[in-house]
């Protein structure tokens, strides 16, 4: 049953990994930018969710739905500020501003909610028993679960059925022939920003809740861990983020369990670079040719 728990455990916190790593793969796969910020924008999602509870005294779904609003206005802010200019210009130059706009909303957080650490209670509270009280689940774990196979099911429906995920999918092959087909492609990558930040919301919360804690660096490590899940998966692919999220986190909550607590994050990363070596797309990638 021990095995059991921590596995259920493990394939919760692979789920708020794969939602991270879903933002990642859409705005990598179609506007072939690194939003190195995007973990960044998982911990406003945290801080708006934890005010509106607190503060506004607001119902948990509200508070939630106000996170979702502010980060996808914010990723839209930062797409036409930031990154909008910078379309033409050399990958390096995206990835600098990328990690300047991560630092400027980590400090613009540490001036406003300070560096204490809050105490953020799940959204979801209580257990659910099984096998006679052997096993207990938490409520937040199965939301998790359930949250993270709901929206990669309504994202790969949306991106293969919709006419706006039909222009991201042509954005992603050539932005230039996109665009004379009629396509506008500035308002394509918006939205795809728009849904990569409510996507970091979402996980925002469902990690708080996971954790239990709050600070301005919240978002850091698990948004490098998120975009090491969708390159383990194979960056641009929904499923292979859903895939690369959840074994990422059933390899370290296992590794932390029976192998060292110290060394559960290299294990994440020893096995990306064992499956790099092997298959260098990723588990689900494609083999992308170069275009002469």
């Amino acid at each position: 049953m021990e095995f059991l728990s921590y596995l259920i455990s493990g394939i919760s916190l692979g789920s708020v990994y794969a939602i991270i790593a879903l933002g990642y793969t859409m705005v990598y796969g179609i506007a072939k930018m690194l939003n190195f910020a995007h973990g960044d924008v998982i911990m406003v999602g945290g801080y708006i969710s934890f005010c509106a509870m607190f503060y506004l005294g607001l119902p948990n779904i509200v508070a939630v739905l106000l996170a979702v609003v502010v980060c996808t206005v914010l990723g839209i802010v930062i797409e036409r500020l930031a990154y909008k200019p910078l379309r033409s210009a050399p990958s390096l130059a995206v990835l600098i501003t990328a990690i300047g706009v991560s630092y400027f909303l980590q400090n613009s957080a540490l001036l406003i909610w300070k560096a204490a650490a809050r105490v953020y209670p799940p959204v979801v509270e209580g257990t659910a028993s099984l096998f006679g009280g052997q096993l207990s689940i938490s409520y937040i774990s199965l939301l998790t679960i359930a949250v993270c196979v709901v929206i990669m099911l309504a994202l790969t429906t949306f991106v293969n059925k919709s006419k706006m995920g039909k222009a991201m999918r042509a954005c992603s092959e050539d932005k230039a022939a996109a665009q004379l087909m009629g396509i506008n492609v500035n308002a394509t990558i918006s939205a795809t920003f728009a849904i990569g930040s409510a996507l970091a919301a979402i996980a925002g919360v469902l990690l708080c809740s996971f954790n239990t804690s709050l600070m301005p660096t919240t978002g850091s490590m698990p948004g490098i861990k998120a975009f090491t899940a969708a390159v383990f998966g194979g960056i641009g692919s929904i499923p292979g983020a859903m895939i690369g999220g959840v074994l990422l986190g059933v390899i370290e909550i296992l590794g932390k369990a029976y192998v060292s607590t110290e060394l559960g994050d290299a294990l994440v990363f020893a096995v990306l670079i064992l499956v790099l070596l092997v298959k260098p797309t990723g588990l689900l990638g494609k083999p992308v040719r170069e275009k002469v």
